[in-house]
């Protein structure tokens, strides 16, 4: 496994535990809000090769309690059942990031035990979806399959959306709380401009939009919250 960046410690990546991140390359979508665009497009040097990964984490042990894993799409990658594996072999709880498109990859790890938490990113609107992801088209049956699947299973996960002004409104979330009608939980994250982030006319919704967009998705979810905004 080639590893594209190592966040040593963060209290943010893992709701409830202190754990490190890792940064996988290479993704599907070309989103014009991505916070870690020069992972989407090659070239992807490797930061670490998994070797020295596990090396690290085997030095942090009762400093770590859990590993997340984002990207980029780490769905794309054949080898991350096996690397994960070894990561709950380390005894770390492992939490996935992932945007839903490999419904495939997700069944797997979910049906070998191998992921203890998954971020799943909803977009937007079905019918805003492909605008958003910054594709021409995209076959929204796959993600559907995954937000399903999510539902139905037992472990803990989360839906969440990057809220961007330009490309979401109250409409959006009246179709995204349907679609994701019965879900545990879901948070809403207002973009943050950042150097990396390939549309630079893009902005933050104002804090009134936000509450709005939360209490329309509260109806139908167990919990709605907005993160990394002061209430």
């Amino acid at each position: 496994m080639n590893i594209q960046g190592l966040q040593k410690m963060t209290l943010l990546d893992y709701p409830g535990r202190v754990a490190c991140t890792v940064f996988l390359g290479g993704c599907d979508f070309r989103c014009p809000f991505c916070h870690n665009f020069e992972l989407v497009v090659g070239p992807l040097p490797t930061y670490m090769e998994d070797d020295e990964f596990f090396a690290f984490l085997d030095k942090r042990h009762g400093l770590l309690d859990g590993v997340a894993i984002t990207g980029g799409e780490p769905c794309l990658r054949r080898d991350l059942p096996d690397f994960i594996a070894r990561i709950k072999d380390a005894g770390f709880p492992v939490k996935l990031d992932t945007n839903g498109s490999h419904p495939a990859m997700l069944r797997d790890l979910l049906q070998r035990g191998l992921v203890d938490y998954v971020a799943m990113d909803v977009k937007n609107s079905p019918a805003k979806y492909a605008h958003t992801v910054g594709l021409p088209h995209i076959d929204i049956a796959p993600i559907d399959e995954s937000i399903q699947m999510l539902k139905e299973s037992t472990i803990d996960y989360e839906f969440r959306t990057t809220v961007v002004r330009e490309l979401h409104d109250a409409a959006d979330f009246e179709e995204i709380a349907r679609w994701i009608a019965g879900a545990r939980q879901y948070f809403l994250q207002p973009f943050t401009d950042r150097d990396a982030v390939p549309d630079k006319t893009l902005s933050a919704p104002n804090p009134a939009s936000l509450h709005q967009f939360r209490d329309i998705v509260a109806q139908h979810v167990g919990l709605s919250a907005i993160r990394g905004l002061d209430e």
